[in-house]
């Protein structure tokens, strides 16, 4: 069997060059395969939608397969997180065993069958041998060279390590030998996964050549990097898919965001559609420098996206965020007050904070807000001034209370603007927010008065 390796890689350098050009394939099949041993994280969602943008963009198959054969590990929670975290951004997958009447994606745990099968093709073919209980593939002499579509040309030697344990004592399979089978059953022919597996790449071709099978084309992506330039890990700002979700982002900001994560459209442009990613996506623009994982930009984007939501979707997705339990919640109120502030948010997660002094009367005054209002001379004057041109407003509109505002500040000679800023302050304890007339018909008259008549006397 030695020879045999020889020949194929003096023929084929471990590249399979019968593989034809992607354009060329009959049909264009990936996969993502995660282990569920804790959350998704970003660089794993990533690797997830570049290899269904890729399915997508060609109109191939995408495959979600879940490498579950390490049962220590695994867990429930886990495998749903995953589950969950894909269908939140919006990723699909074409194939797999029926779940109620829908694709459920394909375990590892249910395919020892399979496993078993090609792992006796192994024994025939005299390229496994047993070694203390264990089994182990036997390397050949020689280079093995992986011809990567993003980190180029990589020569390995096979025996720099000990021959590979494909099966442990106890009967159960590593995950190299798996992971390969996996690939060949499902006819994966473009793989793309982290940077961080391609050490390991000359192992699997070998395998594929063992087992009579062309290896897929290869794409391993350059790792997320902090901004410190460290890797990252699970622990880290950012890491967590479910993060995103329960810090208010939108799913396509976030698939968005990610998408750009070490991939250009190779102009310009930042803010993408699904329809857009789909068709420009392509192996030439993955970068092949490691992305730096910037969550501001993350925020930003998801703000762009949010100030295009109606404002009747907008407060439907901002509702889950703010505490029903407040003394002036009612959602018919809540659903009024929350796009006052579309355009100042990033997150939804931003609301509460912003929006305390609209659902409460306790809340904690902007003490630099208050501090610049109380520079002005006879500022308690001005507040008494406001306060009596608008308890006297019948009907509580935005037109009357600015009608009411522009009096006050013409009996006290001054611009209206110059009762602007202590009127919101008043009534809100900060200095900026919403549109300030929108904000005191909301209020309601008598809490406004109320707020600014307490102001007054504490000034």
């Amino acid at each position: 069997m030695r020879a045999s390796y020889r020949r194929w890689l003096a023929n084929d350098g471990g590249l399979g060059k019968g593989l034809r050009p992607m354009a060329e394939h009959p049909k264009i099949r990936t996969r993502f395969a995660p282990s569920p041993t804790g959350y998704l994280h970003v660089g794993g969602a990533r690797t997830a939608l570049f290899n269904w943008l890729l399915a997508r963009h060609h109109g191939g198959t995408f495959v979600l397969r879940i490498e579950d054969t390490d049962e220590a590990r695994n867990t429930v929670e886990a495998r749903q997180a995953i589950l969950d975290g894909l269908r939140w951004l919006g990723i699909d997958w074409d194939e797999g065993p029926e779940v109620g009447g829908a694709h459920g994606p394909y375990f590892q745990s249910e395919r020892k069958d399979i496993y078993d099968h090609y792992f006796k093709r192994l024994e025939e073919a005299g390229v496994v041998y047993e070694d203390g209980g264990a089994w182990r593939f036997r390397f050949p002499a020689g280079e093995v060279v992986v011809e990567d579509q993003i980190c180029g040309t990589i020569s390995f030697d096979p025996t720099a390590e000990p021959d590979m344990t494909v099966r442990r004592p106890d009967g159960s399979y590593i995950f190299h030998f798996v992971n390969v089978v996996d690939d060949i059953e499902m006819g994966i022919t473009h793989l793309l996964r982290g940077e961080d597996h391609l050490a390991n790449t000359w192992k699997h071709i070998l395998l594929y050549q063992a087992l009579g099978s062309v290896p897929p084309v290869f794409a391993h992506i350059p790792l997320i990097l902090n901004e410190d330039g460290s890797k990252m890990s699970k622990r880290d700002t950012g890491a967590s898919l479910k993060g995103y979700s329960d810090s208010g982002f939108l799913p396509k900001a976030v698939k968005n965001y990610l998408c750009l994560l070490g991939w250009s459209p190779k102009d310009d442009s930042e803010k993408l559609s699904n329809d857009a990613m789909v068709s420009r996506f392509g192996l030439e623009g993955i970068n092949g420098s490691h992305a730096s994982f910037d969550l501001e930009k993350c925020r930003w984007l998801n703000g762009q996206y949010l100030a295009e939501l109606s404002p009747e979707d907008f407060a439907q997705g901002a509702l889950a965020f703010i505490d029903s339990s407040l003394p002036l919640f009612s959602q018919d109120y809540a659903l009024k007050v929350l796009p006052l502030y579309q355009s100042k948010v990033r997150t939804f997660c931003e609301l509460p904070a912003m929006t305390d002094y609209m659902f409460s009367d306790h809340y904690e005054p902007d003490a630099e807000a208050v501090a610049k209002m109380t520079e002005r001379e006879g500022i308690a004057g001005l507040l008494e001034g406001l306060r009596s041109h608008l308890a006297v407003v019948k009907a509580w509109q935005a037109e009357a209370i600015n009608e009411a505002i522009a009096a006050a500040a013409e009996k006290q000679k001054l611009k209206q603007g110059a009762l602007m800023f202590p009127a919101r302050v008043a009534a809100s304890g900060r200095g900026g927010g919403p549109e300030l007339l929108p904000m005191l018909e909301l209020l309601g008259q008598e809490r406004v008065l109320a707020r600014i008549g307490t102001a007054s006397e504490l000034l």
